[in-house]
């Protein structure tokens, strides 16, 4: 798919970008003393990773308005990746997940650094905590260092006070809906707020308001991404209870340990028999189930026909975000892209 090979293209020229930025941060810290190199490996480890789909709809909402390929935009989209490594590593923290990427997360890897400490744990968590804050500071530094002109950057800029509020947001929903009544249309706003808009919806504004886009393209965009983001996260669900470890990284019992609110366990939940309820609130965030628990989670979740409801979703915004596309006035080359960064990102397998 001609799609696909784009994107592997692009895909290189940010990874490039991160890891001359990312590198070079790293060995600043490390300068200032060495015992800083593992806090310093941690912000290589987070970045060097990721199907960089945020920084791709950054790019292509710049393209989608006409302008030209850009070196300098490269750059300012890459930084929307460094968002996302240190949302990625607060996440870790707040969710105790001890894998991802098939590597130990940051909070697990800097017990090493402190096995003498009195309380090696706390001030692993302190370490990780403090890696992600430094990581949203890159970001900042590399989009205002990008390379664009300054009037460029003032068009976009109050986005990042947007994008930042309404991720934690996200983060804040999550954590106070974790064991509460199931409720798919709240988890389907905590969704919204905590990936969909981040992920798409906003790197595509980022890009489009660089760029100087009219309001009407905007919109479009908000069409495509936010139900585009949503299944997205929806996908990112099933994969993370049905999908292979091996090529996922991620272990499929860490969203029953932390009794995450997500959509396919609200629908769980809500169609189950009274049995089976009792069944799965006796496992949701009770420690970490075994292999046979987890299939029998898996068990339930089809028998009740969750799963099909959650892949119906997804269907239907995937349908949605192809359809708003279709109508969007935008370059041809960029509705291409675009329409394949949809599916390639709704029919993943990791």
């Amino acid at each position: 798919m001609a799609e696909l090979d784009e994107h592997a293209v692009l895909k290189s020229r940010i990874d490039e970008v991160l890891d001359e930025f990312v590198t070079a941060e790293a060995q600043a810290l490390e300068d200032i003393d060495p015992c800083l190199a593992p806090v310093a490996d941690q912000l290589r480890v987070a970045t060097e990773q990721g199907k960089r789909f945020r920084a791709a709809f950054c790019y292509w909402g710049w393209r989608g308005t006409g302008q030209p390929d850009s070196e300098a935009l490269v750059r300012a989209a890459s930084a929307i990746e460094l968002v996302h490594a240190a949302a990625v590593v607060h996440d870790d923290l707040i969710d105790r997940s001890r894998i991802r990427h098939g590597r130990p997360t940051a909070h697990i890897a800097l017990r090493d650094v402190l096995c003498r400490h009195a309380r090696p744990k706390a001030g692993a968590r302190a370490l990780a905590m403090l890696t992600g804050d430094l990581l949203i500071s890159l970001a900042g530094q590399l989009f205002t260092a990008c390379g664009l002109p300054s009037a460029y950057l003032s068009r976009a800029r109050p986005l990042w006070g947007v994008l930042a509020r309404e991720l934690v947001a996200g983060e804040c929903l999550e954590i106070l809906r974790t064991g509460g009544e199931p409720d798919p249309e709240a988890s389907v706003k905590v969704i919204r707020y905590k990936t969909a808009k981040y992920t798409v919806e906003h790197p595509l504004h980022i890009g489009a308001l660089l760029a100087g886009a009219p309001p009407r393209l905007l919109e479009a965009y908000s069409g495509y991404g936010l139900p585009l983001g949503e299944a997205f996260q929806l996908r990112d669900d099933l994969l993370g209870l049905f999908g292979d470890p091996a090529r996922t990284g991620k272990n499929p019992a860490d969203d029953l340990a932390g009794n995450r609110p997500t959509a396919l366990m609200a629908h769980t939940l809500r169609a189950a028999a009274p049995g089976e309820r009792r069944e799965l609130r006796h496992l949701l965030g009770h420690g970490n189930p075994s292999e046979q628990q987890v299939e029998r989670v898996r068990e339930i979740a089809h028998r009740t026909g969750a799963v099909a409801r959650v892949e119906d979703m997804v269907t239907a915004r995937l349908r949605e975000a192809h359809e708003v596309l279709a109508d969007a006035d935008l370059t041809a080359e960029a509705r291409r892209a675009l329409s394949g960064l949809a599916t390639f990102a709704t029919a993943r397998h990791h």
